[in-house]
């Protein structure tokens, strides 16, 4: 069988890829090996803002009475929001194939594996089955990040230790957790279980949480979990895991730490073997198959997208990345632009942003204005949030007048960090900016009015 196009990977890159194609007029067929809709739908993504949202919900009852509710005997049924989270991964997932059927994309379950180039085109392998193919789109996703810490993988193999696959199944709440890694995956994780009833710990090798979350916005993040009861240790590296306890070393003296379960969340790596990349020469690079601004590689009409390319691991950067793949490949000439993507933490309250932080802007040695409001500033945010204050932050670019990136900590950020993508993406001045009409009242009127502030 010949195709147009050949995906190997069905995550939030290789299945949006192959609805866009197959719309665009090319023979598609997606392979994928273990699920639809990759780690973001089945173990990532969805699944933990279902979590997070119940987690949101019980923090709600439990404060209502700051806002006239009063609600009495309030609980967590934890085994109850695992089964609302199957149903939605459910859902979605039937509703990705609907999509895909409805677009002519074929779907074939297996393994994939380039062999080669012939005359017919590229060749994959899947089980007994050859498929020929004039182009090839790498979307094969990433796995947990293992370090190599004394009795790690004893730990796992015996359930102690869990990465963010496994800690999505576990029956009931621990009692205490320690969390490895502050970034995104290890403080939501820790958001939740924290809501929950879990004693919890986070054990950091940085001196903040939040990896490349503008340091300001990070600090209230930190304190604002310390004071719901989670403890943080940074600039903390794990040496050791042992049964039931977890070491660690700060400041050159040794620490232990006892817990029920350990979560492992200290990033992921490129799934790069077992897909026969080496037999037509794909580069690599730190790990990651190498691609320019239009996600192709090195070799002829072979493009990669999603985590593999190691660049900024979201699915909605492989979203982007898979469509900047799809319209090369049907001819349209476009670049994608990572300085207009926005990142997002969905704790309680959310952080988001776009663009350069303070940090990065001075490491570029950037020419920047700094403006910032509290979220207070938005009638809507005070109506709905007692006692935290939050922050919007600005970074212009002095001579140009335009924005060079947003950060955000305050619910409804992640509804609202789009926004300033689209002002980076489009280049609007600050004066462009102040002539745009925000609804009223909204939380997104913060972003006018700390541009107001110039």
């Amino acid at each position: 069988m010949k195709y147009d196009l050949i995906i190997i990977g069905g995550g939030p890159a290789g299945y949006l890829a192959a609805e866009r194609a197959s719309k665009g007029g090319l023979k598609t067929l997606l392979i994928e090996e273990r699920y639809l809709g990759g780690v973001c739908l089945n173990e990532g993504c969805i699944p933990t803002k279902t979590l997070l949202y119940s987690a949101k919900i019980l923090e709600g009852a439990k404060h209502g009475f700051k806002y006239g509710v009063e609600i009495k005997n309030i609980t967590l049924n934890h085994k109850k929001v695992l089964e609302r989270k199957d149903k939605v991964i459910k859902t979605l997932v039937t509703g990705i194939k609907s999509k895909l059927r409805k677009s002519g994309a074929e779907i074939l379950s297996g393994h994939g594996e380039i062999l080669g180039r012939s005359s017919k085109g590229y060749i994959v392998a899947v089980g007994d089955k050859e498929f020929a193919t004039d182009r090839l789109l790498i979307a094969t996703g990433s796995s947990p990040f293992v370090p190599p810490i004394e009795g790690v993988k004893e730990a796992l193999e015996r359930g102690f230790v869990l990465t963010n696959r496994e800690i999505l199944e576990i029956e009931s709440v621990p009692a205490s957790m320690v969390v490895i890694g502050g970034g995104i995956v290890g403080l939501e994780m820790a958001s939740y279980f924290n809501s929950a009833g879990s004693k919890v710990t986070v054990i950091e090798m940085l001196d903040h949480i939040g990896g490349s979350m503008d340091r300001e916005i990070s600090n209230i993040l930190l304190e604002t979990y310390k004071k719901k009861g989670v403890e943080f240790e940074l600039s903390a590296r794990v040496t050791k895991i042992d049964d039931r306890k977890v070491v660690y070393e700060k400041d050159g003296k040794f620490f232990e730490k006892e817990a029920e379960k350990v979560l492992l969340s200290v990033g992921r790596r490129p799934n790069i073997t077992g897909f026969g990349l080496e037999n037509i020469g794909v580069e690599l690079e730190k790990g990651c198959v190498k691609t320019d601004d239009r996600m192709k590689t090195n070799v002829q009409e072979v493009y990669a997208a999603g985590d593999i390319n190691g660049k900024l691991m979201l699915a909605h950067t492989a979203y982007r990345e898979a469509e900047v793949a799809v319209w090369n490949m049907l001819g349209r000439k476009v670049k994608i632009n990572y300085n207009s993507i926005p990142s997002v933490v969905y704790t309680n309250p959310e952080v988001a942003w776009v663009g350069e932080s303070e940090e990065s802007a001075k490491e570029k040695a950037l020419e920047y204005e700094v403006v910032k409001l509290p979220m207070l500033y938005s009638g809507r945010f005070v109506a709905e949030n007692e006692d935290f204050d939050g922050l919007c932050k600005i970074l212009i670019d002095r001579r140009k007048r335009t924005i060079l990136g947003c950060h955000m900590i305050g619910n409804y950020s992640s509804e609202i960090i789009y926004g300033v993508g689209v002002m980076i993406e489009s280049q609007l001045r600050v004066e462009d900016i102040k002539d745009i009409v925000f609804p009223h009242p909204t939380v997104s009127e913060i972003i006018r009015e700390v541009i107001f502030e110039l």
